[in-house]
């Protein structure tokens, strides 16, 4: 299927690897130029030569934290007249309700809602002047079914669902779509993490804590970055015009949910 985009800008950010590559990865795919962001330079040039190299599109890179206003300025005027956001940050470190205190959930609201915000903000106002635009935001699973351990990520990202609900029937009017994808478990370091503070936890090995998750998804596997970029490609296609304010999930079915 031809997602009619080619010739589009995006800027997506935490691209240099896991899920955040995975959709610079497609959208490149489709012939769209890349303004790719992390903070390890080495890395986010490594990834991005590599999409040059395999797909010939423009890609622009911009190593800051993305959490600050100056890292915020240094994207936004290097993804000046974007066409598609891909929002995207790695979530905070797991814990118990005990553990955190005001400043652990300052970080996570910056991370996690407040920075994704402000490059809406930055970016949606030319998309609606022009007529089209696409927003998707990767969230977690976590905000349809909250993970104990994960409160920093529930509280912060499911923020940023209430935000989106509102904000994308105000701009859809104007050809600018934003969504949410949800990820479950994906072969990523968020993922390695997460079974490394399990195995410790359980005094069990990283291999046993990795089978423990893998039984609970009826799939029976993590997911990869090429099917979940595959799905953030889609959203920011021309066939996904009449998507709005959206939360799709991408758990292997592991979420029990009717609707």
């Amino acid at each position: 299927m031809d997602l009619g985009i080619s010739g589009k800008r995006a800027l997506v950010c935490a691209s240099s690897k896991g899920l955040g590559l995975g959709c610079a990865e497609a959208l490149a795919a489709e012939g769209v130029d890349l303004v790719m962001n992390a903070r390890g330079a080495e890395a986010l040039e490594a990834s991005a030569q590599a999409i040059r190299d395999a797909y010939g599109v423009k890609v622009v890179t911009v190593a800051c934290d993305v959490t600050t206003p100056d890292g915020q300025a240094m994207v936004l005027k290097a993804a000046e007249g974007a066409d598609i956001l891909v929002n995207n940050a790695g979530g905070p470190p797991p814990g118990m309700w005990t553990d955190w205190e005001r400043e652990d959930f300052i970080k996570a609201l910056d991370s996690n809602m407040l920075t994704p915000i402000a490059f809406i903000k930055g970016l949606v106002p030319g998309m609606m002047e022009r007529g089209w635009g696409r927003v998707v935001n990767i969230t977690s699973q976590a905000v349809r079914a909250p993970i104990p351990v994960l409160g920093l990520s529930n509280a912060a990202r499911t923020g940023l669902t209430g935000y989106v609900a509102g904000t994308s029937r105000q701009v859809a009017s104007k050809g600018v779509t934003i969504n949410n994808l949800l990820p479950g478990l994906h072969a990523t370091d968020r993922a390695e993490s997460l079974d490394t503070a399990a195995a410790k936890q359980q005094g069990i090995t990283i291999e046993e804590a990795r089978a423990q998750r893998c039984s609970a998804i009826p799939v029976g596997r993590y997911g990869t970055r090429q099917e979940f970029g595959a799905a953030c490609a889609f959203l920011c296609s021309q066939h996904a015009g009449f998507i709005v304010g959206q939360n799709v999930l991408l758990d292997g079915g592991a979420i029990n949910l009717t609707m």
